[in-house]
């Protein structure tokens, strides 16, 4: 989705975020509402965020300038406010599954593979390094997948899992996104696709700081 259509859809959520309950929310998704900050606090990608309610304001604790702008944009901005007002928090089973493999997942798929894994295998899979480097920074916690992978925590009580192959003589860098099984609870099917540009729209720019 296109930075405008974005704008277009952050006006038409806008209202159903301020509509909500902020006390029945906190109990629905698992999210803390601390009421005399009138604000939502979590954790995405090892920072601090607060969601200002009823006037919609996504702000960093540790001051926006020294976080990724990825996980404070305007899509990323939609995303908490869709989640806020309709996700329903549910603990994972400890499985993970592949987009294709969620409810509406067939549909999408494909759009998914082209948006986000390949632009993730190109983007790393000549240089893990700096893909490992940059977990370790975000606060992804390595497991034993493919040739380097990483789980993320993100928001709503979802964990992503970056799984990367690197190319050699015969075959291009590979890769494969998955995510915890209660992900479909928590976020629709271009949602889902938009975590997926976030976390490596954020890989991407700590990678750069990193060598900075």
């Amino acid at each position: 989705m296109e930075k405008q259509n974005w704008e277009i859809s952050f006006d038409i959520h806008l209202s159903k975020f301020r509509a909500i309950d902020p006390e029945e929310t906190a109990v629905r998704t698992n999210i803390e509402y601390i009421a005399e900050q009138s604000h939502f606090s979590f954790d995405v990608l090892g920072s601090k965020l607060f969601a200002s309610w009823p006037e919609f304001k996504l702000t960093s604790a540790a001051g926006d300038k020294t976080v990724p702008s990825a996980i404070l944009d305007i899509q990323m901005q939609v995303l908490v406010m869709r989640v806020l007002y309709q996700g329903v928090y549910a603990p994972s089973s400890g499985a993970f599954k592949a987009y294709r493999e969620l409810p509406w997942g067939e549909v999408y798929d494909t759009n998914f593979n082209g948006r986000c894994i390949k632009r993730f295998a190109y983007g790393f899979g000549f240089k893990p390094d700096s893909f490992i480097q940059a977990s370790e920074a975000l606060g992804g916690i390595r497991c034993d997948h493919g040739d380097v992978a990483y789980d993320f925590k993100f928001f709503g009580g979802v964990i992503c899992r970056f799984i990367l192959w690197k190319p050699d003589d015969e075959f291009p860098p590979s890769a494969q996104i998955l995510f915890s099984d209660n992900a479909a609870l928590m976020y629709n099917a271009e949602d889902l696709a938009a975590v997926g540009d976030v976390v490596i729209g954020t890989l991407k720019e700590a990678s750069k700081q990193l060598v900075s």
